[in-house]
């Protein structure tokens, strides 16, 4: 239970307000890329882009079809490992479809390089990157949103989705972990 968040969280990085304003124009800027389009495939990358993933599907004004891949690069710590495994895989065929790869963060990009180049070399119609927040000083491969919520500096954030060993999804806004949560 998270009794006081002072004792884990340094600060309030994206407050609750912010947070729900910008997904609102993220989604009005994806429903002008896809004025065209009838459907789009939703793909959350779990479990850390459900929240994210759920509030934007709100304001999405096309059919949608929500999907789920879950995939692993952490190992409980703090620093990606750089090993990259899909732990569950899609349920839809994505050939000749629109998808929307919908992430929590971008931190190094080998997940989500890995990722993309999985799926397309399944033939979709399209594939677009949008992700709450993005730390591209971190970025070891080249791999760029095509939208993003938030540039953020080089700390470790947990809320809004994003944990630390499993904890603190729940909060309703992005905020960096003490040090003192994860070092000692």
């Amino acid at each position: 239970m998270i009794s006081d968040t002072n004792e884990i969280i340094e600060k309030v990085l994206i407050d609750e307000d912010s947070l729900n304003v910008r997904i609102k124009k993220l989604a009005s800027q994806i429903n002008d890329h896809y004025k065209d389009e009838d459907t789009l495939i939703m793909v959350a990358i779990l479990k850390g882009s459900v929240m994210f993933m759920a509030e934007l599907a709100k304001h999405i004004k096309l059919d949608i079809n929500l999907e789920f891949m879950a995939v692993s690069s952490y190992d409980s710590g703090t620093i990606s490992s750089g090993n990259v495994k899909i732990l569950k895989d899609l349920d839809t065929d994505i050939k000749d479809k629109n998808v929307l790869l919908v992430e929590d963060i971008i931190d190094t990009g080998h997940t989500l390089l890995k990722l993309r180049n999985n799926l397309e070399k399944r033939d979709p119609k399209d594939i677009k990157i949008v992700t709450l927040l993005d730390k591209p000083e971190r970025r070891e491969v080249d791999i760029k949103p095509d939208w993003y919520g938030f540039k953020i500096p080089n700390e470790f954030v947990v809320g809004f989705g994003l944990d630390y060993d499993q904890k603190y999804r729940n909060l309703p806004y992005i905020g960096i972990l003490k040090r003192s949560v994860y070092e000692g």
